[in-house]
């Protein structure tokens, strides 16, 4: 049953970033593609996959029906559950919340800031999810700027009343760095969802984006510990940037190594710990400390992880490598600020990642669509896909849940 109920939706994700840019947790959005799916199904498929090493879970669940199956199934040692108001307003499924309260369901109530909610009908929920409107959004913007005004000024003040952010809410519709700021650093707001990466990297837009001087000093110490080559790999291919950096070194003529390298690993190899460790300090003065850059970097390795999966690379490494790194590269124009075959072409990687992320083409191709299509919680554009490449509902699902499950 878990397996089939799997294949009658639609799923896609967003991450929710908290106030150390760092990741609180992951929404689910789930949509029906048939009537009738059962949600303790759907519950048993997550419990199945999900681990107590798994980030925490938001169900957002597009189904009235299916959700107060879910909520009447649900435990509460399982996921967050996403519950509109405006569904309060039927009687019917204002008992199931309840219901599920009394059991010790965790639930969050989503809505519109100006959604005001009994103070008895409050107590079911852990806190509040709000979309902020594009009025909204420019009440808060007012808000944080005369805050920063009042802070110059030495007036020392709180959170600002006036804004539609409340403390320890999700926010929703944070469109730019400043609301960012705004909603995580003024207001405390328990987490954003999802993330303005192209605002973000318009600060760096007369330049690309730098390495992170966080990661750069973990692979450092990696090193100094002596770590194994395998966790050297790992973290160097958690630096989106850092890790295209390298291979242009590797591939440099300074360098003088005699075949192109297109793996990081195959890279540390020839290289050397020493000579990294040489090359990495020579990074650090042109590092960034900008917190704001960890969820862009982050949000290019689930991609790419999700690409592996998808692919289904299996036991074989040198495949798997490719298939993540070309996941990762895939918004290399966004972040090195030019076209992606220009950058592409500095380094020499296979065909099959120039075509999928230069020209939408190639075997890599269909996952890395997928790929980007599953970061949305509109289900069309995924839809469209499935029926192109006559992918199977299922086995893409699967490869979400397991690339989610093991986000770190």
């Amino acid at each position: 049953m878990a397996q089939s109920v799997l294949g009658s939706l639609t799923l896609g994700y967003r991450p929710l970033w908290n106030r150390a840019r760092t990741l609180a947790g992951l929404q689910l959005f789930v949509h029906e593609d048939d009537q009738g799916t059962d949600g303790r199904h759907l519950l048993s498929a997550l419990d199945e996959t999900w681990s107590a090493e798994s980030p925490k879970l938001l169900l957002s669940i597009e189904s009235k029906a299916l959700l107060a199956q879910v909520l009447a199934a649900a435990e509460a040692s399982g996921p967050l559950v996403d519950v509109p108001l405006n569904w309060l307003e039927e009687p019917e499924l204002r008992q199931t919340v309840a219901d599920a309260r009394r059991r010790g369901v965790r639930m969050i109530a989503s809505g519109s800031p100006e959604q005001r909610i009994a103070a008895d009908v409050s107590r079911w929920f852990e806190r509040r999810s709000v979309a902020l409107s594009a009025l909204d959004a420019a009440a808060a913007l007012r808000a944080g700027l005369q805050m920063k005004q009042a802070a110059s000024t030495g007036r020392v003040g709180g959170r600002s009343q006036e804004s539609p952010v409340q403390p320890e809410s999700l926010v929703d519709g944070v469109a730019s760095r400043a609301l960012v700021e705004h909603a995580l650093d003024q207001q405390g707001a328990w987490a954003v969802a999802g993330w303005p990466v192209e605002d973000v990297l318009h600060t760096y837009r007369d330049q690309p984006m730098p390495p992170t001087r966080r990661g750069i000093q973990q692979v450092m110490s990696a090193l100094d510990e002596e770590q194994s080559l395998d966790r050297v790999d790992l973290l160097l291919s958690q630096e989106p940037v850092l890790a295209y950096r390298l291979l242009v070194y590797l591939n440099s003529a300074g360098l003088g190594l005699r075949n192109g390298v297109s793996s990081l690993r195959h890279g540390l190899m020839l290289l050397g710990f020493r000579k990294l460790n040489a090359w990495l300090a020579e990074q650090l003065p042109h590092a960034s400390e900008d917190a704001n850059l960890r969820p862009v970097n982050a949000s290019m390795v689930m991609r790419g992880h999700l690409m592996e999966h998808l692919m289904e690379s299996g036991v074989e490494d040198d495949l798997r490598r490719e298939v993540y790194m070309c996941g990762l590269f895939a918004q290399l124009d966004l972040v090195l600020h030019e076209p992606m075959r220009t950058s592409l072409a500095r380094i020499p990687l296979s065909d099959r990642i120039v075509s999928a992320t230069v020209a939408q083409a190639g075997p890599y191709s269909p996952a890395l669509l997928i790929a980007f299509a599953m970061e949305s919680g509109d289900p069309r554009p995924l839809r469209a896909l499935r029926a192109e490449y006559e992918v199977g509902t299922e086995e893409i699902n699967r490869a979400l849940l397991r690339t989610l499950a093991s986000v770190s």
